[in-house]
């Protein structure tokens, strides 16, 4: 695999070698599970095939959610030209380039792999942002690609969307396909009572991992992207009008955008609300913290 020029992160690597063990874990015993109930084998298959999908569609459908649309260098010259800067800096493939309309001030990342991926703005942040401040958030967002982190958060958040539909389908698919009325009536409520609970687990599983994988991959991306474009102010000058004006964003656009939130360069949540308990994203001044230590570390070497 071919290295980017952004900053190697071994704690990012051993994180998401990490967090890969613990979903291949969590997806075998979800199959497991789910292959001794009245499901059997269909179970199984809709596990992986859910699972497939959401891997390799992801890019698409994290667009879609947004609402986004991928836009050419004659459509948005100056974006694409800030983008091909950072890629030709950070020698790695040129992403789609795509735009959401919203006055949330967001951006993110997504897609399988670098040759297959995504970077979307949304116009809030386009008309907050000056061209320096966005292009270090814009440099942010490639790190991700470019450290493959996007890959694993996608395939984390997809167990926990695995786990909620089976709990929430698995009883009518199970009578549809689980046989006999005896067979359902003897063995069907308490094989689903058995997935009901370990979706539970699951879930709960997958919660923590990427709650823990999120947060500290924020925090390399922000160091990623200032090393690469020699201006952590900038950043943390984007940093800061964004998460102040969030908390501007009427609350039914930042439950819209709930889905999302963990790909957000700046969490959809505003920062009063028990909700900034639960973040994927670390506390902004943690974020302002690291990204002043750069600054000093850039100074001395200049």
């Amino acid at each position: 695999m071919t290295r980017s020029r952004f900053r190697t992160d071994r704690g990012l690597s051993l994180r998401m070698g990490g967090v890969s063990l613990g979903l291949g874990v969590l997806y075998l015993l979800f199959a497991a599970v789910l292959y001794q109930t009245p499901l059997g084998a269909l179970g199984f298959v809709v596990v992986l095939a859910m699972a497939w999908g959401q891997w390799y569609f992801s890019d698409s459908l994290a667009l879609k959610s947004m609402r986004a649309q991928v836009v050419e260098p004659h459509q948005a010259p100056e974006l694409h030209a800030m983008i091909d800067r950072l890629c030709a800096l950070a020698d790695m493939p040129k992403p789609r380039v795509a735009i959401a309309v919203t006055d949330m001030p967001n951006a993110f990342a997504t897609g399988r792999t670098p040759n297959h991926s995504a970077v979307c703005v949304t116009t809030g942040i386009m008309q907050r942002l000056d061209a320096d401040e966005l292009e270090g958030v814009l440099a942010h967002e490639l790190s991700h690609v470019a450290n493959r982190d996007v890959t694993v958060m996608t395939v984390a958040s997809s167990i926990g969307l695995l786990a909620g539909f089976i709990t929430r389908y698995g009883m009518y698919f199970g009578g549809m396909f689980g046989g006999g009325n005896r067979d359902r009536n003897n063995n069907g409520g308490p094989a689903f009572i058995v997935v009901f609970l370990v979706s539970l687990l699951v879930y709960a599983v997958s919660f923590v991992l990427i709650r823990g994988l999120s947060r500290y991959r924020e925090l390399s991306a922000d160091r990623s992207g200032a090393y690469m474009t020699g201006r952590p102010s900038k950043l943390s000058s984007a940093l800061v009008k964004i998460s102040g004006d969030m908390s501007r964003i009427p609350n039914s656009d930042l439950r819209e955008s709930q889905a999302m939130s963990a790909f957000f360069f700046a969490p959809a949540i505003n920062r009063e609300s028990i909700g900034a308990l639960f973040s994927t994203h670390p506390p902004l001044q943690q974020r302002l913290d690291q990204l002043a230590k750069v600054s000093a570390e850039l100074s001395e070497q200049g």
